[in-house]
């Protein structure tokens, strides 16, 4: 493995902790502790853009480029993870399972369209 990667990894894993760690804290009530969440869930955020930058300069790659490609990649993204995490609060949460199956289902197929998407079909 090289040392990009690992560096890449254990950032992305500390990212991501912190990340999902500051939303169960500011999402379950039952907690109480609503604006400590938000600030390890932006924590998290902000470490996981720094791992991105970090990892892209050990690889001796340019800064990413903001075209209409990259916006468009990054919308379709988020559009794709909103609707399979509203599949998953339908099911979950509000007990409709078949509605939450079907908007999870499109949320993947959405997520999967950005694979030839960012990397083209040969």
């Amino acid at each position: 493995m090289k040392k990009s990667n690992f560096v890449a990894l254990l950032l992305g894993t500390i990212s991501g902790v912190l990340f999902a760690l500051g939303m169960c804290m500011a999402l379950l009530p039952e907690w109480s502790v609503f604006k400590p969440g938000i600030v390890f869930g932006c924590t998290g955020l902000l470490l996981g853009l720094i791992t991105v930058c970090i990892w892209r300069k050990m690889e001796g790659r340019t800064p990413v480029k903001w075209n209409g490609k990259a916006v468009l990649t990054v919308v379709i993204g988020i559009i794709g993870a909103l609707a399979l995490g509203v599949g998953m609060c339908f099911t979950m949460v509000w007990n409709q399972l078949i509605l939450g199956i079907v908007i999870g289902l499109c949320g993947i197929v959405v997520l999967l369209s950005l694979i030839p998407l960012t990397t083209g079909i040969r």
